[in-house]
């Protein structure tokens, strides 16, 4: 049905569009009848599927990635979907238009989206407000913060410190987002000696909330797909060195080899989708054969189907995250990839889901 619907949407502009689905959702989000019967619909829930990670339980594996609900307005509905965490954001500081529309495209032949928002948001203090109640959402919360763009590289530790300081009380985990390629330069701080500064003055930042009562949160790294295996190497050692809770991978990539003829090609951005598949899942497997016994590591890239999720797992992520998937896939997207993963553990002998985790990237 979904696939019908599709080709009606995809005749409209995708971030008019998004808007819409986020109106939708406004809709749900405050209605207990409402989010029942999504849930209904939409949820898949077996013991098999539950992941423990930082003190937190996760009904599946399956997240939604940041950049969905970027202001913190519908983590309750979306979490009603099936997912088995949201992830809200990114969040910055003062809120910001982000860039230039249009902004936003997508590459159907590829099953791709190119995007340059640009951070767009309504500033981490309103989605605070919004975050009141996060402790009642049925999955975990994550909370994915960036800087403002006039904020320059050598004062952007203050940034993410401010983020900390608005939004600490709220979320059950953060996430240090630094590989947006979005934002000009902001990857520039990825750099080893700066990505250090960086998070050292976050997790200052979160130690004096906890000194004020606040419970303590994982912190996580977000990095970029288009880095070399020398500098990947040393931003996750670095990452794990300075007490970084866990590795994302991969934020979208600049490379247009998978999409060069396309008419779209050449609209700067982050390329997200079908293209990335392969590269996260590359990257997956070998940050988790770098760092893996130290901190897990979370697969994002290019998931449609739960075979998509269940190599990414395989290649030793201990959780997976969606979001162009779910433009081509529709909302039952973790319905779906849940529901595969039990019949892909059940052919390979696993009885739970941490069974598979790393089994291809420790063979």
């Amino acid at each position: 049905m979904y696939q019908l619907i599709r080709k009606y949407l995809f005749q409209q502009d995708a971030e008019e569009i998004h808007e819409k689905t986020i109106h939708a959702l406004k809709l749900v989000e405050d209605s207990a009848p409402g989010k029942n019967l999504l849930k209904m619909v939409f949820q898949l829930r077996d013991e098999r599927l539950e992941t423990k990670l930082w003190g937190l339980t996760f009904p599946n594996p399956v997240g939604l990635a940041a950049g969905y609900d970027k202001n913190a307005e519908v983590y309750h509905a979306l979490g009603a979907l099936g997912f088995g965490f949201v992830e809200v954001g990114t969040l910055t500081p003062q809120g910001q238009p982000g860039n230039p529309k249009p902004r936003v495209f997508r590459l159907p032949e590829h099953q791709a989206v190119i995007n340059r928002m640009g951070f767009n948001n309504q500033g981490a203090y309103l989605a605070s407000q919004r975050l009141i109640d996060y402790a009642y959402s049925d999955v975990p919360i994550g909370i994915n913060i960036g800087k403002n763009k006039v904020t320059p590289n050598e004062e952007a530790a203050s940034d993410y410190s401010k983020c900390m300081d608005m939004l600490y009380s709220y979320g059950h985990y953060f996430v240090i987002n630094i590989s947006s390629p979005n934002t000009p330069n902001l990857r520039d701080l990825q750099e080893t000696e700066s990505m250090r500064l960086l998070v050292r003055a976050v997790r200052e930042k979160a130690a004096e909330m906890e000194a004020r009562g606040v419970k303590k949160k994982p912190i996580l790294l977000k990095v970029a797909p288009d880095m070399t295996d020398e500098q990947m190497h040393d931003v996750v050692h670095a990452a794990v060195e300075e007490g970084i809770s866990g590795i994302i991978a991969t934020n979208t990539t600049l490379s247009r080899e998978a999409v060069k003829n396309h008419r779209h090609a050449e609209e700067a951005g982050g390329l997200s989708g079908r293209p990335l598949t392969e590269r996260s899942t590359a990257w997956v497997k070998e940050i988790y054969q770098e760092i893996g016994d130290k901190v897990p590591v979370v697969g994002v890239g290019g998931i449609y189907t739960g075979e998509d999720a269940y190599e990414k797992i395989r290649a030793g992520a201990s959780l997976v995250q969606v979001y162009t998937g779910m433009i081509y896939q529709g909302p039952g997207i973790p319905k779906q990839i849940n529901k595969k993963l039990l019949q892909l553990m059940k052919r390979d002998g696993f009885s739970h889901i941490s069974e598979a985790i790393g089994v291809d990237a420790r063979s």
